[in-house]
């Protein structure tokens, strides 16, 4: 009976295991082939001392390297090696006494398994064009932070999570490279959380900001004791240098006390007028950058509701509840940027996450310019407060840079 060409290709070949990890050393290292490599399991009378490897190509600002993700059994470490530095990583890797290699290339998958006696069965199998279509977009669409991260294991950040957090480094990266200290390095990069709550997020930018700019220090701020215990933890369970908690209010915080204000200050998701809080923190530390994403807004449906009515032709936006609620969302956060821009900053108001993962998508993200807004932007600001005799928390807080501002 005759053997199908097409199978007879694709059995197994048993190869002297040196030839066969050899061939696999140019693989590892080729970043516009590989998609990902994972070594697993142990040989006969042998153990390696990591349980698993997983290899990938990872584009970082200052170019792609390999990224290396290793765990004991206990906890992953996670190493980044440039292209031209790369080897001598997988040299070590290749010279482990794994029992089985995996490479997804985007042309073919490649797996080695040790046998018994020492020897390897190396099968090749080339990809379908289906598949070359699918691991060429997986690697055009490359996640800024890996998602198979140990980070993202320890915090129990699901799919939605991972998705929230790209989404969100997408954000801050460009944003980031406005401050600058990033070019310079004179000093620590300094980032702030105010209300950072799980911390899921600020986890997720320290580890971001220390990969693309080397030396940042980071301080998450919350107002739970607890919370701020266990974040503390788990930094230290994931080895992450520069990154600490500290327990406070939103208002009363001071991090980085006798080095300076922070450079970006993160308030993601804080409650009502905490927000704002965390906005006039930022404005009054002059912050190059700035990103909330507000959560609940009270404060102006509050104000909207006990005042004396919304102005003609506008009752209808008011009159229902769900529909007053709604507004006055979209008014806190129009507000907050007008008060932004006249005090200095460049301010865009943007959908962070799909409204499938949360409804809390908006995103108010601020660089600072330094250079006073046009006359308009306080006109815009005057008739807005007047025609729904509103006045925004933000405001508030900092009414005599405010007042400053709509002098001029």
């Amino acid at each position: 009976m005759a053997v199908n060409a097409d199978t007879s290709e694709n059995l197994p070949v048993s190869r002297p295991l040196a030839d066969a990890l050899a061939d696999l050393r140019p693989l590892l290292l080729d970043p516009d082939r590989l998609v990902r490599a994972v070594a697993a399991g142990s040989r006969r009378g042998a153990a390696p001392s990591v349980t698993r490897a997983e290899l990938r190509p990872v584009d970082l600002k200052r170019g792609r390297v390999l990224q290396v993700v290793t765990n004991d059994g206990r906890q992953a470490t996670t190493r980044n090696a440039a292209y031209p530095d790369a080897g001598p990583v997988v040299d070590t890797l290749l010279a482990e006494p794994f029992g089985n290699w995996h490479v997804d290339l985007v042309d073919e998958t490649v797996q080695v398994r040790v046998t018994k006696k020492g020897a390897a069965l190396v099968h090749r199998a080339p990809t379908s064009r289906r598949d070359v279509e699918t691991r060429s977009h997986d690697r055009a669409k490359r996640h800024l932070l890996d998602p198979g991260d140990p980070l993202f294991a320890a915090l129990g950040a699901d799919a939605d999570k991972r998705r929230q957090v790209d989404a969100f480094l997408r954000l801050l990266a460009p944003s980031v490279a406005r401050v600058p200290q990033v070019e310079t390095l004179g000093r620590p990069l300094r980032v702030v959380d105010l209300g950072c709550g799980n911390a899921y997020l600020t986890f997720a930018a320290h580890r971001y900001l220390s990969e693309q700019v080397g030396d940042v220090r980071t301080v998450g701020i919350d107002v739970r004791p607890d919370m701020v215990k266990r974040n503390g933890r788990l930094a230290e369970k994931l080895a992450l240098p520069g990154l600490s908690f500290e327990t406070g209010t939103i208002a009363e915080s001071a991090p980085f006390v006798g080095e300076g204000p922070p450079d970006v200050v993160l308030a993601l998701h804080a409650c009502d007028t905490a927000t704002d809080e965390a906005l006039a923190r930022a404005v009054r530390w002059g912050s190059p950058v700035v990103l909330a994403a507000p959560c609940c807004h009270h404060d102006l449906q509050r104000q909207i509701l006990e005042g004396p009515g919304a102005p003609e032709p506008y009752a209808a936006l008011a009159r229902h509840g769900i529909l007053r609620e709604r507004f006055a969302d979209v008014l806190t956060d129009t507000l907050r940027a007008l008060v932004l821009r006249m005090l200095g900053y460049k301010v865009d108001v943007v959908e962070f996450v799909d409204s499938r993962h949360t409804p809390r998508n908006a995103m108010v993200r601020a660089v600072r310019t330094g250079t006073a807004a046009h006359r308009e932007v306080g006109v815009e600001y005057r008739a807005l407060t007047a025609d729904w005799h509103v006045h925004p928390a933000l405001a508030r807080m900092l009414d005599d840079e405010v007042a400053r501002a709509l002098a001029r």
